[in-house]
């Protein structure tokens, strides 16, 4: 797959698909520190490499994420979003047990809902600032 700026182009296609996703945990409680969101976004860089995404944007705050993904055609985004929750809940509450009062009742760290946003209108740029500006805790 060849890039030319941010267009993206494989056999017989280009392409310049950006979506805007946001977690909240579940019953928005207020879990992450500083460690909790690094190891967050290194195990969200894993998985979306799996799906032949490129990494952009990750940051959060106390109770949320927000990540800009840039994902080919073939990617469903809701199959994305579920490997996404799935697989760094599992992992994040294995490797911080101390996690484990705030989503005791129903054993999952995220909201069953998201957000994803198609990006088209905003250019990248402005969306990329507003990410980087979240209050990420220390």
């Amino acid at each position: 797959m060849a890039e030319y700026g941010d267009i993206r182009t494989g056999r017989h296609r280009g392409f310049v698909l950006h979506a805007h996703l946001v977690f909240v945990t579940k019953f928005r409680h207020r879990v992450f520190t500083g460690a909790h969101l690094e190891r967050m976004e290194q195990i969200m860089r894993d998985i979306r490499a799996d799906f032949e995404t490129k990494p952009a944007e990750f940051n959060g705050e106390a109770g949320h994420v927000h990540l800009l993904v840039n994902f080919p055609p073939k990617v469903a985004l809701s199959r994305l979003v579920n490997s996404l929750k799935g697989v760094s809940s599992r992992r994040v509450r294995t490797e911080f047990p101390e996690l484990a009062r705030h989503y005791y009742r129903a054993n999952k760290l995220w909201s069953g809902s998201y957000f994803a946003g198609s990006v088209d209108g905003a250019p990248i740029s402005v969306l990329r600032q507003y990410i980087e500006r979240q209050n990420r805790p220390v």
